[in-house]
């Protein structure tokens, strides 16, 4: 995949749309999924994944191999994300935190959840759950880490992680209860 990889950017890099259009192809429809993580809704997915696409082609010359490109691509992408989630911060809604929560379980519920069910759950977090349950849990990110790429404490970053996960432990309820009807 490496020499695959190596021609294909080059391609690109000589500005000929084939390739780019291979690239396209090949990671559209994962990254398009990373943006519904960090999006309220498609056409904020949308956007972000056009902005990450942009971000992409402008800067495929820094790729420098050291790495894979499914790796470089997807850390563009959730920076992307991220950004946008930034820029679009004065307009966000203020979330009252809780800094103790405790574990209920719902380890039953969540197995019985479609991968879809469970990202319109995600994508009800307000967003700096949202952002911060994304990097923590799917993303493996740090407090620490995440703290430093959004502006904010750890102490913050920790509190919206558990505000996003007593979250969703009330929509796994609601989900159960409705089913059980």
């Amino acid at each position: 995949m490496f020499d695959e990889d190596k021609d294909l950017i080059a391609r690109c890099l000589n500005r000929e749309v084939a390739a780019e259009y291979q690239i396209y192809r090949r990671f559209a429809a994962k990254m398009f999924g990373v943006c519904l993580r960090y999006c309220g809704n498609d056409a904020e997915a949308e956007e972000v994944l056009q902005s990450g696409f942009i971000r992409l082609f402008a800067n495929l010359q820094q790729f420098r191999f050291d790495g894979t490109l499914d790796g470089w691509v997807l850390r563009i992408f959730i920076t992307t994300a991220i950004n946008h989630r930034r820029d679009n911060l004065r307009y966000s809604q203020v979330v009252e935190l809780s800094d103790e929560l405790e574990d209920s379980g719902g380890n039953d519920a969540l197995s019985r959840l479609s991968v879809k069910e469970l990202l319109t759950m995600i994508q009800q977090l307000p967003e700096g759950s949202r952002t911060v349950f994304n990097m923590y849990v799917i993303e493996n990110y740090k407090h620490n880490e995440i703290a430093a790429i959004l502006g904010i404490s750890e102490g913050t970053s920790k509190s919206q992680l558990n505000q996003a996960r007593a979250t969703i432990r009330q929509m796994l309820k609601n989900t159960e209860k409705k089913r059980s009807l």
